[in-house]
């Protein structure tokens, strides 16, 4: 068995069959409180007999990883599509892993996916870089469960502690961001089905509330058989859009 300091969740026998783990991806813009709910989320659900493993992206550990956290801490300079694909590359390259986890039935809590990958691409504004072009490299990958969106306005996020120490933790470009994430839920299809918005300005006991009343009811229903096979993300024109 893993000491605490190599898994704060170590595998526990269910209480019963586990059909597969369930994936959830809580997204929202920098200083949203997303690594505080995530840890909570999968506190709650280990606490209650789930197994549960905790990711997030970019997953900085890797060769790929390494370099877009330097480009991210403004050491590097990179093109713009190049940035975008090496993070699609840095989902990619974990896509197999993350089946074989969830199949042997751990919960994955993810902390960022490709929804912030492709708003944060198209929120630089260029006209070769479309929402749609940042999405396309992405089709194929893990579909998730359910997608919790902590939904907080910029002003309130410039206010939180350790805001702007990367490069995308500007105001105008959180602005952007928001925008972008908000208009996925309104264009129908997958992104819009999948999404659950929670309110981020209030307590972060109050979030946490919120999301566990939905992710709770996945989780469950997922295990239990409900929802048999992990889903895969669908090209645009597959959703109607």
């Amino acid at each position: 068995m893993a000491s605490p300091s190599e898994d704060p969740y170590p595998w526990q026998e269910p209480a019963k069959p586990v059909s597969r783990g369930a994936f959830i991806v809580v997204e929202g813009l920098d200083r949203a409180g997303k690594s505080t709910q995530v840890k909570k989320l999968c506190d709650r659900l280990y606490a209650e007999g789930h197994n549960v493993k905790a990711i997030g992206f970019p997953d900085r550990t890797s060769p790929i990883g390494k370099m877009i956290s330097s480009y991210l801490k403004s050491q590097t300079e990179m093109d713009d599509h190049a940035i975008h694909l090496l993070f699609t590359t840095n989902r990619w390259e974990k896509a197999q892993w993350m089946k074989d986890q969830i199949a042997h039935g751990y919960t994955l809590i993810c902390d960022r996916y490709y929804y912030s990958g492709i708003v944060y691409s198209a929120a630089k504004q260029l006209p070769s870089l479309s929402l749609a072009w940042a999405r396309q490299p992405e089709v194929g990958l893990p579909r998730p469960d359910r997608v919790v969106f902590l939904d907080l306005d910029p002003e309130a996020a410039v206010k939180r502690g350790g805001y702007g120490d990367e490069k995308y933790e500007k105001r105008e470009m959180q602005e952007r961001v928001r925008e972008l994430f908000l208009g996925l839920l309104g264009r129908g299809g997958e992104e819009s089905s999948d999404f659950f918005v929670v309110d981020a300005s209030v307590g972060v006991e109050d979030v946490a509330a919120s999301i566990w009343g939905e992710v709770g009811k996945v989780v469950n229903a997922v295990e239990g058989g409900k929802w048999l096979e992990l889903g895969s993300v669908g090209a645009l024109e597959e959703e109607g859009g």
